[in-house]
């Protein structure tokens, strides 16, 4: 009895490997991508709205506008030579950045120092929580205002030093050119340093457990751990942070306008308060233009590399 023939495939025969439909693939690499024209309304609004409004302002910081008559003639670089010149603007220039340095440095520093506290095992540490964030919810105006009846001479702060016999120590914290820009970076950090402290419990609490352990195990102690392995890992947030902050400070114009209005003298004079009155005190709209076009590009690069840095974090 015969067997039947194995059928077998000849060794070059190979069967045609599947081919997707044409385009699959590259649809597959590249993503459904949305229609153009589906981000059209939004870009319109934008342009309407913000592009077209500033690009309109920075044409008016090379004129002699004066914010009323619609005649005008280009002055080209004078506005903006009379920012450097002027004594106002120079000062506010330079309380501006004194303002933002310092506050960022004190309100990071202190919203780590909270981040820690209430990342530990600590019963209470979402009350304290839910504490130390709640002056971010007030308004800054408002928050202004209660801290200048708080410095005033006749305060609670003044108050509280004789009450505890250090009397000596009270002062006129807001009518003293020496102390009344730092008084307002005190009231910054009051408000904000909960707002750092959520972004460093946030990448505290994003550090594994693991990490830690080890280096429980191998011998390194507290500091040693924040030292070397916590704070490396929280770059990001610092980077984040430190942006946050300095950007801030130096737009600052609510709490200076309610502490002090820019005074005494020129010690609390801003940018932002320097813009506000030359523009609506004074009625020199292109110098005040000029002044924001300046914050603008100060405040567009601090930007750009925030960016640059949180895209390197992250990558």
């Amino acid at each position: 009895m015969a067997l039947p023939h194995a059928t077998t495939t000849p060794p070059d025969v190979r069967e045609p490997a599947f081919q997707p439909p044409r385009g699959t693939r590259a649809r597959h690499k590249v993503g459904v991508r949305a229609p153009w024209w589906f981000v059209v309304p939004a870009i319109s609004i934008y342009l309407f709205v913000v592009v077209v409004p500033s690009a309109r302002g920075a044409l008016f910081s090379f004129t002699d506008w004066n914010g009323l008559r619609p005649d005008w003639s280009f002055v080209g670089l004078d506005n903006y030579a009379s920012v450097f010149s002027d004594r106002t603007a120079r000062d506010a220039l330079v309380n501006t950045l004194v303002l933002a340095a310092v506050a960022m440095v004190v309100q990071n520093v202190v919203g780590l120092l909270l981040a820690l506290g209430v990342n530990s095992m600590v019963k209470s540490r979402y009350v304290l929580r839910v504490i130390f964030f709640a002056p971010v919810v007030l308004t800054p105006l408002v928050a202004g205002y209660v801290w200048s009846f708080l410095l005033s001479p006749n305060g609670a702060i003044n108050e509280a030093l004789h009450a505890v016999g250090l009397g000596g120590l009270a002062h006129d914290w807001l009518g003293d050119p020496d102390t009344a820009l730092y008084a307002i970076v005190l009231e910054i950090v009051w408000q904000f340093a909960g707002y750092s402290m959520v972004i460093y419990l946030a990448g505290l609490q994003a550090i594994p457990a693991e990490v830690l352990e080890a280096a429980t195990i191998d011998g390194a102690g507290p500091w040693s751990k924040f030292r070397r392995v916590v704070l490396p890992l929280l770059n990001g947030a610092v980077v984040i942070n430190v942006m946050l902050c300095l950007i801030g400070g130096l737009k600052q114009f609510d709490q200076v306008m309610a502490m002090t209005g820019g005074g005494p003298g020129t010690a609390t004079e801003t940018i932002s308060t320097a813009i506000y009155k030359s523009a609506f005190s004074l009625g020199d709209f292109p110098f005040s233009i000029a002044l924001a076009v300046v914050m603008t590009v100060v405040i567009a690069v601090l930007a750009a590399v925030q960016f640059r840095l949180t895209q390197r974090k992250v990558s």
